[in-house]
């Protein structure tokens, strides 16, 4: 018992204290990317229900605070009546009814303030007290300076509906939700880094090694979907050919290459969006599962196999609801879950993703 009590004793003397450090920061990263997820789905809901041009000015500090009084609601309002939406989509509306749609768009601009303080105080924090690695003060800040980036892409993203057209622009909105992503992304991944061992060596590293290059391709396709689906959202896409798999009783709807030139049909025509997204769709799932069959079949160690299993789980959720969002010419409640479904199918292949790194880098 003497030698068990002291070979622990020498191991808990022998961790070094640096590892309890990793473990806060990665803690504390994985809460803002938490907090990223919201966030998309704030966007979902802001978009969704015409919100999004509702405040009209970008007070990145006196913003945070809504209108105080009533005179201060009736100038926003004033402002909100200017633009083109209002005039062709919500002419006649009241205060109440402006109300209604400003303090989502106030709600998600808020939100983003708070996952910068979110983010920053802590920096600073772990900074002072010696917690970050110093490899990691760099990277951390740069992903910061993304973060403020971010805001300026929203302004710059709502301020194209102040043009005259009733909506942003499809090519501004997916700029916006491929930079949230590619945050939450870089976020995500160094999280995992601090929080997840290295695995062991042994005969799964050369399989790993094989099946890391499937998953870079998954995740290339995933991302590629990701930014159609954002064209297919700014194009008011998925309004149209809601039946499945069939576009209005075809295969391939008689429009879908209505436009010259070609590439425009994929950025300006609702049809060929769709019908893109759809094709992305089938990729994802044909690449997903036969990564998933390949290491179910391979020597792999157990918590590979359930990330897998996960993956295969969030590809089946995320179809699910892509396919009812369709049908039911997109309900605001399933199409903000399938938005927020795109970022789980993201999440789960960077984590597949991730654990191949580690064992196939595992010596």
């Amino acid at each position: 018992m003497t030698q068990a009590f002291t070979s622990q004793t020498l191991a808990r003397s022998s961790a070094h204290p640096q590892d309890g450090h990793d473990r806060a920061v990665g803690i504390w990263l994985l809460v803002c990317a938490a907090m990223i997820f919201v966030m998309v789905l704030l966007g979902g809901i802001t978009r969704l229900s015409g919100s999004g041009l509702s405040i009209m000015e970008w007070k990145p500090l006196m913003g945070a605070l809504p209108p105080m009084s009533t005179a201060e609601w009736e100038r926003v309002f004033a402002l909100y009546r200017e633009i083109s939406q209002y005039k062709n989509v919500n002419h006649g509306m009241t205060l109440a009814e402006f109300q209604g749609i400003f303090w989502w768009e106030w709600s998600h601009r808020l939100w983003g303030r708070l996952i910068g303080l979110v983010f920053f105080l802590p920096f600073l924090w772990f900074l002072v007290r010696g917690y970050l690695r110093k490899a990691w003060v760099p990277k951390l800040g740069a992903i910061f300076l993304l973060g403020a980036l971010q805001g300026g892409i929203g302004w710059y993203m709502v301020a194209s509906g102040f043009e005259d057209r009733d909506s942003v622009s499809q090519y501004r909105l997916v700029l916006h939700l491929g930079m949230a992503l590619v945050i939450y992304a870089l976020i995500l991944w160094a999280a995992l880094d601090l929080l997840q061992p290295r695995a062991s060596g042994g005969s799964a590293v050369a399989t790993a090694r094989t099946l890391r290059h499937h998953a870079i391709l998954l995740l290339i396709l995933v991302s590629l979907e990701l930014c159609l689906g954002g064209l297919v959202a700014g194009l008011h896409g998925g309004l149209i050919y809601t039946d499945f798999p069939l576009m209005n009783g075809d295969l391939v709807a008689p429009d879908v290459f209505a436009l010259s030139p070609w590439w425009a049909n994929i950025t300006e025509n609702p049809g060929g969006a769709q019908f893109l997204h759809r094709i992305g769709a089938l990729l994802v799932t044909v690449t997903l599962l036969s990564l998933v069959w390949r290491a179910w079949r391979c020597d792999i160690p157990d918590l590979m196999r359930g990330r897998m299993g996960l993956l295969l789980l969030a590809l089946i959720l995320q179809v699910g609801l892509g396919i009812s969002t369709l049908i039911l010419v997109v309900p605001l409640p399933l199409a903000v879950a399938h938005q927020g479904g795109a970022v789980i199918l993201l999440s789960a292949t960077l984590y597949v993703l991730h654990g191949l790194k580690r064992t196939g880098a595992a010596s």
